[in-house]
């Protein structure tokens, strides 16, 4: 809020100081604008109303492809009718118009679509779905006529928009529904070869039924192993008590068994017999024996190989074919149990191949499962993709057909039979239009203005203690010149010393003994930027302000350039200060008494080369046997934008004072005199500013409340301190 109505003040500020180029501004513009209304035809505006529908009423009615030419927008925060009503004002639609119509301008020629939008008007009626079209023409009858035109070639172009959308859908649909098809079809194939390759019929069957047959298996094959293992140590048991492993067992079995090894072995009996009868009677060399012994050998030779050709290369001894009828029997046993053993060790076999691949199968079936489903989906999609394009190029076939849109005309446009503004509507706009001319001259100038036109702006320039404000008279303010200005009396606090300026000087004179309180000021130097800021009015009126409080002051016209305080006091300028400092007059002859208190000591003849007179060591001398007699002396120098005088003579005083002039001095200006006082390093004390217009400034009530109230003046010092003390914090 502050910086809006800090705003609303600079604004009406410029307005007070530029109203006078704003009038001059405003008159011609408004009687130009004026005539310009008054040559011109009367303007007709006819207007036609389009009512849209979200979704196409055929269709809708019909359910028939319900989302052709249905009002969606395609990004959130857009709105469909307007979309529609940039389509409704585009070139084609337009030129389509002009062409109808064949509308031409003064000169028979056809318009431009340019031209053609100017006077086209199409906006939404807030909450509803109709677009208002309007379009202005000093013909009524033109105007009445290019808006119902334009609205049947909108609608015309509506519905061939929305027809040709069928058309290519129905291209779209009539490639997509074969190729469908045949998807359909080969998805059916790929699903009974991978069921053929697989053997499958209903896997959550065969599931199940594996898990039971792995089951069963694996409960066989324990009863198997367990009945190993009892057959093992039975077996076991049996070769203990034979001294002969199971395999010996049973080749002996096998060959007791054998009738040729069995005869064989029964004649060797016999043979051998017959030998020891024999042995007994004869000896070894009787050829009896040697017939036995012989026929021995030959026999042993042949049962050798019988046992051969029944045990192979297995040793058995002849003794072990002979058994006894219970070895027999457990030898039998032995080979019972061998042979049965053998037998379920094979059917195990047999049961834990079945029991590997029914788990191998089993293992398969989840992924077999998976492929099925992902082939009856491919199917399922793929049978619904071509019933569903099949349907959908059915329902475009028929929309194809339809003539029917989403927007419709409701009121079509008539002749207008008055205008579509009045003359005082006309003379409003004309006025708004020069105001806003004035307005911008008014700123305009005030951005070339590149002057210091209020105190805040002087202090935000020159950022130095802001000291005394020093306004005009009511008879100044009404002046139109700086020269009409400075011709109005100058020695205000000696003249008129309860009027409010003179109430000024001694708030400038309480602000600079309190600046003085800790270092004692005894030397001024007073200077400004440029010509016409009033520092010799100033320094006059601040010299005679101190000495109104009986301080003995000195005011010294060092301004070589252009003097002018022999003017103000109406002294003799024959005899000053350069005649002093060249020794051609005396000090006491050229220092004149003007008041009590108060002495003025002239410039005296304008030497050649003032910068080398005043930069002399003489005028240092000058000024330190002059304040040594002196409570204070104040030195008028020429402005900084002349000379350098005031950053010489500086050097040699206690401080600078500097007056400010709104509307006289500029910005670069000042800133340029600021930088010449710090560079040349000068004791600056502040700034005054002089000659301030009241209603210039934005808060000119706190600065000088007595301006225009009738106030006496008579405002004691401390008051002035602590008012101004504010103002230069």
């Amino acid at each position: 809020m502050e910086n809006q109505s800090s705003v609303y003040n600079k604004l009406w500020l410029i307005a007070k100081r530029r109203w006078l180029q704003g009038t001059l501004t405003f008159i011609p513009a408004f009687l130009i604008l004026v005539l310009a209304v008054s040559w011109q035809k009367p303007i007709y505006l006819a207007q036609g109303k389009l009512r849209f529908q979200r979704t196409n009423t055929s269709s809708a009615l019909t359910g028939v492809n319900s989302e052709l030419g249905k009002l969606e927008p395609l990004v959130e925060k857009s709105n469909p009718l307007k979309t529609e009503a940039e389509v409704l004002s585009s070139t084609p639609i337009i030129q389509k118009t002009i062409t109808k119509l064949n509308l031409q301008n003064k000169h028979g020629e056809i318009i431009k679509p340019k031209i053609f939008i100017q006077k086209l008007s199409v906006k939404n009626i807030q909450g509803t779905d109709i677009l208002e079209v309007a379009y202005k023409d000093t013909s009524p009858e033109i105007a009445a006529k290019v808006v119902n035109m334009l609205m049947e070639v909108y609608v015309e172009h509506n519905i061939t928009s929305q027809r040709s959308q069928a058309v290519a859908a129905r291209k779209f649909l009539e490639e997509q529904v074969p190729k469908a098809e045949f998807a359909a079809r080969q998805t059916e194939i790929d699903l009974r070869q991978f069921l053929e390759r697989n053997n499958v019929a209903s896997i959550p069957e065969e599931v199940t039924q594996s898990a039971a047959m792995i089951t069963d298996l694996q409960k066989q094959i324990n009863a198997n192993e367990s009945k190993i293992a009892d057959l093992n140590s039975q077996s076991q048991e049996l070769q203990k008590q034979l001294g002969m492993s199971s395999k010996h067992a049973l080749m002996i079995a096998s060959l007791s068994q054998s009738s040729g090894v069995q005869d064989l072995l029964k004649e060797l009996q016999q043979q051998e017999s017959q030998l020891a009868a024999k042995q007994t009677i004869f000896q070894d060399i009787h050829p009896d024996v040697s017939n036995l012994q012989t026929k021995v050998a030959a026999l042993k030779s042949l049962l050798n190989q019988r046992i051969k050709q029944v045990a192979g290369s297995q040793q058995i001894q002849g003794s072990n074919l002979q058994m006894g009828t219970i070895q027999q029997q457990m030898t039998g046993r032995l080979v019972e149990l061998e042979a049965t053993r053998l037998g379920l060790i094979s059917q195990l076999k047999a049961l834990s191949n079945l029991q590997n691949d029914a788990k191998k199968r089993f293992n398969i079936l989840p992924k077999l499962g998976e492929e099925q489903r992902g082939l009856e989906r491919k199917l399922q999609a793929a049978q619904s993709a071509h019933s569903l394009q099949a349907q959908k190029l059915q329902e475009v076939r028929v929309a194809e057909n339809q003539n029917l849109g989403n927007v419709h005309i409701i009121a079509a446009s008539d002749i207008p039979s008055d205008p579509a503004s009045s003359p005082q509507t006309s003379y409003v706009a004309a006025a708004i239009l020069a105001m806003i001319a004035s307005m911008g001259t008014m700123y305009f100038l005030e951005l070339k203005d590149k002057s210091v036109k209020t105190i805040d702006e002087a202090k935000k320039i020159l950022n130095l203690t802001l000291l005394g404000v020093i306004p005009v008279s009511k008879s100044k303010k009404s002046s139109r010149s700086n020269e009409d200005i400075d011709r109005q009396p100058k020695l205000i606090v000696r003249d008129t010393p309860r009027s409010p300026i003179s109430e000024a000087y001694r708030m400038l004179r309480a602000n600079l003994k309190f600046i003085s309180a800790d270092k004692e000021i005894k030397v001024i130097v007073v200077t400004s930027s440029v010509a016409k800021e009033g520092k010799s009015t100033v320094c006059a009126n601040l010299a005679v302000s101190m000495a109104q409080i009986e301080h003995n002051v000195l005011l010294i016209d060092a301004d070589l350039h252009s003097p002018v305080q022999h003017q103000i006091w109406d002294l003799h300028n024959d005899i000053g200060l350069s005649n002093t400092l060249v020794g051609q007059a005396q000090l006491k002859t050229a220092i004149k008494k003007v008041m009590p208190n108060l002495d003025v000591l002239t410039s005296g003849v304008m030497p050649p080369s003032p910068a080398a007179l005043l930069d002399s060591k003489r005028m240092a001398a000058l000024i330190e046997t002059l304040a040594a007699n002196y409570d204070l002396i104040i030195i008028d120098t020429p402005p900084l934008n002349i000379a350098a005088d005031a950053a010489s003579i500086g050097q040699i005083a206690d401080g600078v004072l500097l007056v400010v002039r709104p509307g006289v001095v500029d910005s670069v200006s000042a800133t340029f005199a600021k930088e010449l006082l710090e560079k040349s390093g000068q004791n600056v004390l502040g700034q005054v500013v002089n000659g301030v217009i009241p209603d210039n400034e934005p808060h000119s009530y706190h600065y000088f409340a007595d301006e225009y109230s009738g106030g006496d003046g008579a405002v004691e010092e401390d008051k002035g301190v602590t008012h101004q003390r504010s103002e230069a914090q």
